[in-house]
Parts: C-alpha cells; sequence; structure tokens
C-alpha cells in the first residue's frame, strides 16, 4: 500500500460500511480507525483513504473565466440567525439565468459542494450553494467539526436556510425565475422536502442519495424529480419503495436511477468513494434534467 491512495476495488465492502456510519454520526473517527484497523488486514490504511482529499475534488478553478463566484449574505427569517450565507457562482455573461441550488451534505459547504456549484455555473445555470453552518461560524474547514457543528443546529430551522436560500435563489435579480435543486446525502434528503415545501415555486429536483420526503407531504411536490441512488446504500435505498408509492398515487412526474457498483457518495470526487464513470453519468443526466425542465 506504500502510502499511495487506494481505489475503490481496493477497500473492503465493511470499510466502506464503516465509514458511511462515520460520516452519518454513529461514531467519532477514533473509533472508525480502529474499528476499520480491526475488520480486515490493512483495515486501517484503507479507512485512511477514504477521509477527503478536497485538493483532488477541484474540476473547475474558481479563477475560471467562464464564470464569475462569490460569496453573498441575504435574509434567512425563521432560520438558525436571521442571516444566511451562501457561495453564489454566475456563468458568463448579463443573464437573466436559469438558477440552480446546490446543497451540501451533513457537513456544511466543503470544497468539493463548491466546486459542484462552479461546474453548474460552467453549463450555464446561477448558482448558490448556501452554507448551513454560517449562524454557528460557517464551514471550519474540516469535515469532522463541520458534522458536529451541524448536527448541533436547529435542524427546522437548518430547513428553513435552505428553504429561505431556495426563495432567495428563485427571486435574484440575474435569475429566469426557473429554480432547480440538486444535492447530496443530507442535501438529496433537503432537496426532497424542498419540494414538498416549494410546491409549484421549484420547478426541477434531483436530490443524490437522499432521505424521502415525508409521505405526508408529497401530495405538494410539482417539480419534476430525477432520483439517483447508489447500488450499494441499503440505508437510503430502502426508503425508496414507499416514497415512489406515493409519488405514483399522486401523478408526480419521476424517474429514478440506481448506478451499478457505486457506494453512498459516489459522486463527491474527493474520496475513493467516488466513482468517474458513474458520477459523469449521473451528473450528465442531471444536467440534461435541468436543461430540458428549466428552460
Amino acid at each position: 500500500m506504500d502510502g499511495q491512495i487506494l481505489t475503490q476495488m481496493e477497500i473492503d465492502q465493511r470499510v466502506f460500511d464503516l465509514y458511511d456510519e462515520y460520516c452519518h454520526g454513529g461514531m467519532d473517527r477514533r473509533t472508525f480507525l480502529s474499528r476499520a484497523a480491526a475488520v480486515t488486514v490493512g483495515g486501517l490504511a484503507m479507512a485512511q483513504a477514504l477521509l477527503p482529499r478536497y485538493v483532488q475534488a477541484q474540476t473547475i478553478s474558481f479563477t475560471d473565466d467562464r464564470i464569475k463566484a462569490r460569496y453573498v449574505s441575504y435574509p434567512s427569517p425563521g432560520g438558525n440567525s436571521g442571516t444566511m450565507r451562501g457561495y453564489l457562482v454566475q456563468p458568463k455573461g448579463n443573464g437573466p439565468f436559469p438558477v440552480v441550488l446546490v446543497i451540501h451534505e451533513n457537513r456544511g459547504l466543503n470544497p468539493y459542494i463548491e466546486d459542484v456549484a462552479r461546474r453548474a455555473a460552467t453549463e450555464g445555470f446561477l448558482a448558490l450553494a448556501p452554507d448551513g453552518l454560517f449562524p454557528v461560524g460557517g464551514y471550519p474547514g474540516n469535515d469532522d467539526d463541520g458534522r458536529t457543528l451541524q448536527a448541533g443546529l436547529d435542524q427546522a430551522k437548518l430547513r428553513t436556510d435552505m428553504l429561505n436560500s431556495a426563495r432567495y435563489l428563485k427571486t435574484h435579480a440575474l435569475s429566469t425565475g426557473k429554480l432547480g435543486v440538486t444535492g447530496f446525502c443530507w442535501g438529496g434528503g433537503t432537496t426532497n422536502y424542498l419540494a414538498a415545501a416549494l410546491g409549484a415555486d421549484m420547478n426541477a429536483g434531483v436530490p443524490f442519495y437522499g432521505a424521502a420526503a415525508e409521505t405526508a407531504s408529497v401530495p405538494n411536490i410539482k417539480a419534476p424529480l430525477m432520483v439517483q441512488y447508489a447500488e450499494n446504500d441499503d440505508r437510503i435505498n430502502g426508503m425508496w419503495p414507499a416514497y415512489e408509492a406515493a409519488l405514483k398515487a399522486n401523478g408526480a412526474s419521476y424517474e429514478m436511477f440506481i448506478y451499478p457498483g457505486t457506494q453512498h457518495g459516489f459522486h463527491n470526487n474527493s474520496t475513493p468513494r467516488y466513482n468517474e464513470a458513474q458520477a459523469k453519468i449521473a451528473w450528465d443526466r442531471t444536467i440534461g434534467f435541468f436543461r430540458k425542465n428549466l428552460a
């Protein structure tokens, strides 16, 4: 192993499962590393390889001449502090542009999510990636502290902060008024939540491996959805049958894809959970879906 970064194929599924539990707050980093070391020969190296490397995650430089990126603050009544901050990325040109809200995982606005916002902007969308941790000082520079901070927030108020972020973006001076929402992990679940909370004010949603919307709220969903799942993600995928039944019962427009050979988090290119081929297919579908529904 010689200090080289391991590939997904070299990591034991049991270590992936422990990492998923760790990512979702089921254990701290020390416990994750020790349990991984105990489960298989080389488990510690596998566990260490799964920790994010954000330098690798940058695919679009913040100085790329196709975009203009800046941090913006805006009111968030009823949220955790009454104010929110986000990373706003504008495509080249004067607009107006269709808009896409990009919602982070359960650890705040890390460099990977900022890069996703830049990717969306290079495709012609005005993108906003809100930082749910802004009321407690913002993303702290590492995921462990970010996860702890996010877990400590009032979760209903955090959802309100995301709702206000969507409304801010939809009504932005550079917006056409057509709103798409995508998110990953916690952000995927929040994408489903916003579809119900915003109703007809949301025009398309692409949740990546996110918790289903509450069944009672599904009748409020008016936006077409493209639901993206990893193959090896029983915790999230187990919610799909009931969610699909509710979507069908209410005549919602949706499509669902399961990506073969993938783990929860497969779109995140800062860890070996990343599956380059499947992430590209999923992202190309996402952009195509937004182009179709936000035109």
